[in-house]
C-alpha cells in the first residue's frame, strides 16, 4: 500500500488528486510553483482559484519547495498544464527521486516534438515507474462526492494496480489498462473535439449536428491513435468515448466553453484572457494535432477546421460548411 504521496501541481485536477488519496489515509504534500498562492491556500483552506468551495484535507502539507514535497513520496502525480510541463520539470527535476510510482494526469501534445506528456517525463527526469490517468474526470463533481469512473495504464500492470488502490473511492471506481499510449491520447485528443462541440452549440447547430460531430470525433481519435501504436478499442473506453461524452456536453468542460463561446463570435484571445490562469488543453493540443496529422499524411477534417477556426480565423460557419460539403463516402472507410 502506497502511504506518503506528493503532488506537483496547485490546479484543479492536482487537488483533486490529494483529496482523494487524504480520504484513502495516504499522507500527501501538494507543491505549487507560485508563494503566493501557496500563501494563499494555506490561510483559506482550500483551493479558491482552482477548486473552490472544497475543503483541502486536514494535514494535507502545500509547500513551494518540490523537495520538501516529495521527501519520503511512494507515488509523485503530476498534474502540471502540458504547455508549462517541460519547464517545469527542468526547475524541479533534482527534486523528483526514481524510486516512487510516478502518475501524470497531464493532457495535451507538446507542440513541434509532438511528445505525449509520459514522453516529456522520460526525457527530462529520466525513465520512471510511469502510470498515466484519464477518463471522463470533472474535478468539481468528483471533488463533491458525484460517482466517476476513470482508467489508469502503464506497461508494468503491479504500477497500475498500486496506483489503482491508492485514488479509488467509494465514488471514485479506477481500472487499469495495459495501453499508456491509447489512454494518454485520448485524453488529449477528446479535447479538440470538445471545442468543435463547443463551436456548434455555439452556433444552436441542433442535437443532430452535435451527435454527428462527437461520432466522427471519435473516428479522428481512434485513426491518429492506432497510427501512433494505441489498440483501437482503448477509445470506445472510458479514455476515449468516454472522457469524450462529458468533455462535449459539460457545462463545466473548459474546452467545451471556450469553443461555445467562439461559435457566438467571440476572440479566442479575449475568452483565454477572461479565463486568466484557469487552462483550456485543447487549443494548444489542436495546434500541435493538426501539424502531426499533417506530418503523418493522417486525415482528421474535423482537427483541421478547429485549427483554422481558433488560428487563422476562419468563421464558425465556414468550418461547418467544409465539414459538410466534403466528399460523400461509406461509414468505416
Amino acid at each position: 500500500m502506497i502511504k506518503r504521496a506528493a503532488i506537483i501541481g496547485d490546479g484543479a485536477m492536482g487537488t483533486l488528486t490529494a483529496i482523494l488519496l487524504a480520504h484513502n489515509g495516504i499522507a500527501t504534500s501538494l507543491w505549487s510553483a507560485f508563494e503566493e498562492h501557496v500563501a494563499d491556500m494555506r490561510r483559506d483552506g482550500e483551493n479558491k482559484r482552482f477548486l473552490p468551495g472544497h475543503p483541502l484535507p486536514e494535514g494535507l502539507a502545500v509547500s513551494a519547495d518540490a523537495a520538501e514535497v516529495t521527501d519520503g513520496a511512494e507515488m509523485i502525480v503530476i498534474a502540471v498544464p502540458s504547455r508549462h510541463l517541460r519547464a517545469v520539470l527542468e526547475r524541479i527535476k533534482a527534486a523528483l527521486p526514481e524510486p516512487p510510482v510516478y502518475v501524470s494526469v497531464v493532457k495535451g501534445i507538446e507542440t513541434k516534438s509532438f511528445m505525449r506528456p509520459s514522453e516529456i517525463v522520460t526525457q527530462v527526469v529520466g525513465r520512471r515507474r510511469l502510470v498515466v490517468l484519464s477518463g471522463p474526470c470533472l474535478s468539481r463533481e468528483v471533488a463533491a462526492r458525484l460517482p466517476a469512473s476513470v482508467v489508469v495504464a502503464a506497461k508494468e500492470a503491479d504500477a497500475a494496480r498500486r496506483v489503482q488502490s491508492a485514488l479509488a473511492t467509494p465514488w471514485f471506481r479506477v481500472y487499469t489498462s495495459s495501453d499508456a499510449v491509447g489512454v494518454e491520447l485520448g485524453g488529449a485528443l477528446k479535447n479538440i473535439i470538445a471545442i468543435a462541440a463547443g463551436i456548434c452549440d455555439g452556433l444552436a447547430l441542433g442535437s443532430n449536428a452535435k451527435a454527428a460531430l462527437v461520432t466522427r470525433g471519435l473516428v479522428e481519435m481512434t485513426r491518429l491513435g492506432v497510427a501512433l501504436g494505441a489498440k483501437p478499442q482503448t477509445f470506445i473506453g472510458l479514455a476515449g468515448l468516454g472522457d469524450l461524452v462529458t468533455t462535449c456536453t459539460s457545462s463545466l468542460s473548459r474546452n467545451h466553453h471556450v469553443g461555445q463561446e467562439i461559435g457566438r463570435g467571440r476572440a479566442l484571445k479575449d475568452i483565454l484572457r477572461e479565463m486568466g490562469r484557469v487552462e483550456a488543453e485543447g487549443v494548444e493540443t489542436t495546434r500541435s494535432v493538426a501539424a502531426l496529422a499533417q506530418s503523418r499524411r493522417i486525415e482528421m477534417p474535423i482537427t483541421q477546421e478547429v485549427y483554422e477556426v481558433l488560428f487563422e480565423g476562419k468563421p464558425a460557419p465556414d468550418g461547418l460548411a467544409n465539414l459538410m460539403s466534403r466528399a460523400l463516402k461509406r461509414e468505416g472507410d
